[in-house]
């Protein structure tokens, strides 16, 4: 082709197309075409919505996201900046249909366009929502709503920490529910914000702080009800992560009953609102007097039922043939029995007579004083539950003595038993016909059957010979001296 002008021949000149200008007869460079091709692209598309499935998902360390959106019938390159998606609250996973907002880019060192995108949501789902069963999935693989790794709440603990606002309904729900059950519990409270930029962090310091105090024996987090966009402090990841390392026991009392949080997951126990998780925490001082009073009642029905064990075992025993020689001296124990039973029981009520005369009395002087004197009635119900648990350390003590005195006759009845050397390798010896034991050489004769017991077994014999003359002494040493 012949070149004319410097260009090739036959090649026209610009036209005008559209109000545009058009090229057609330049010859570009890549580099040209490219920068005209992206500069139309950009122009035509400045802002897009573009809905997709989720494909080749991968972050980079620079913290930017690179992606496929594909349909049935095409794909397309995108990219998230690392800014654009730090602010996702959801993790993008391949085959996740999504709804993005971008514009149109062209990658210039490969020629290939693609999507910048600038937000994204899942399709048909909130982004939030999606983000809450994401880390509710990852948490739960990782075992952190395990039961197992749940502590226990103290029965009584003497200070609580609250991580709340202390502008919030919730903390004065907490410190009047707390006032009205047990007012003498101690309670630190690290005032954080529970909505927002910077709540999560705040949450965090506060767990994290409290935690720490070898003073603290259990932690109330938590916040009033709102909405999912109000709540989503308590659905971070770092704020679960913090309860789950938290040393001591956390409630999680955030929102409403129906509101649920990742925090109400991962913390040992969840409440239901601030009020509920103040409940849980301490219990009523007299249901905690009548619980004393069901722990006392129960040792006595124990000790009770251990001593008609005792009772009926020795009874059996003694119906034993082997003990008919003994029955006296088995009932001389029994009514031994019976009377250390009895002095035990006239303690027992002699020291609740005294318990419930100083609980009238308390009464009393309560109703008679009136609020003026309740620290002073606080006080002296204090030095009574004292009272009382001296009086019951000195009634434990009463029976650990009958015990041990219980236990020593019945050691005493069991050395003189004659199952006791039976069990040595001796053994009994039955007339056949009275089952009557023969105790002296001149009770039987030679032709005569008898049965010889041991202890597990017996068997039955003819008499042969009888030496009245010999004697078991000489028999044990001559068997020593083959020995």
């Amino acid at each position: 082709m012949a070149e004319k002008d410097g260009q090739p021949e036959g090649l026209g000149r610009s036209v005008v197309q559209d109000g545009s200008l058009v090229f057609r007869d330049k010859i570009y460079t890549v580099t040209e075409l490219t920068g005209v091709i992206k500069a139309a692209l950009e122009t035509a598309f400045p802002k897009v919505w573009v809905v997709g499935e989720v494909s080749n998902a991968r972050k980079y360390p620079s913290g930017h996201v690179y992606l496929t959106l594909k349909d049935a019938g095409a794909s397309i390159s995108a990219v998230l900046w690392r800014g654009d998606a730090a602010r996702l609250k959801f993790e993008l996973k391949d085959g996740l249909a999504l709804v993005c907002r971008g514009k149109i880019d062209v990658y210039a060192p490969r020629g290939a366009y693609q999507l910048i995108i600038e937000h994204a949501e899942p399709k048909g789902k909130g982004a939030l929502q999606l983000a809450f069963e994401q880390l509710k999935e990852k948490l739960r693989a990782e075992g952190l709503f395990d039961p197992a790794r749940k502590k226990k709440l103290p029965l009584l603990p003497k200070k609580i920490g609250v991580v709340t606002s202390p502008r919030g309904a919730a903390l004065v729900d907490i410190l009047r529910t707390l006032d009205r059950r047990f007012a003498r519990v101690h309670i630190l409270i690290y005032p954080a914000r529970v909505q927002g930029v910077g709540a999560a962090g705040d949450i965090v310091a506060g767990i994290e702080y409290l935690g720490g105090r070898p003073d603290i024996e259990v932690l109330i987090v938590g916040r009033g009800g709102g909405s999912i966009e109000d709540l989503w402090a308590f659905n971070e990841e770092i704020v679960a992560r913090a309860i789950a390392a938290c040393p001591v026991p956390v409630i999680s009392a955030v929102g409403h009953e129906v509101d649920f949080t990742i925090s109400d997951f991962v913390a040992d126990i969840r409440a239901s609102t601030p009020t509920a998780a103040a409940e849980m925490v301490v219990e009523k001082e007299e249901a905690f007097a009548e619980r004393i009073d069901n722990f006392r009642r129960r040792a006595e029905q124990v000790l009770r039922f251990a001593v008609q064990e005792g009772k009926h075992a020795v009874a059996t025993l003694a119906q034993h043939r082997i003990f008919q020689g003994f029955r006296m001296r088995l009932m001389s124990l029994g009514q031994t029995v019976d009377e250390i039973e009895e002095r035990a029981w006239d303690v027992v009520r002699g020291e609740q007579r005294r318990i419930a005369e100083a609980k009238a009395k308390a009464v009393f002087w309560e109703a008679k004083a009136g609020s003026l004197l309740g620290r002073r009635l606080a006080d002296a119900a204090g030095r009574a539950a004292l009272l009382e648990e001296k009086i019951a350390g000195g009634f434990r003590a009463f029976l650990s003595e009958r015990a041990a005195a219980w236990e020593r006759l019945a050691a005493a009845l069991q050395a003189q038993s004659p199952l006791g050397v039976l069990k040595k390798g001796y053994a009994v010896v039955w007339e056949k016909a009275g089952r009557t034991p023969i105790v002296r050489i001149d009770e039987v004769r030679p032709g005569e059957d008898v049965v010889v017991s041991f202890h597990r077994g017996e068997f039955a014999a003819t008499v042969g010979d009888v030496d009245a003359r010999a004697k078991v002494e000489e028999k044990i040493g001559e068997s020593s001296r083959q020995k």
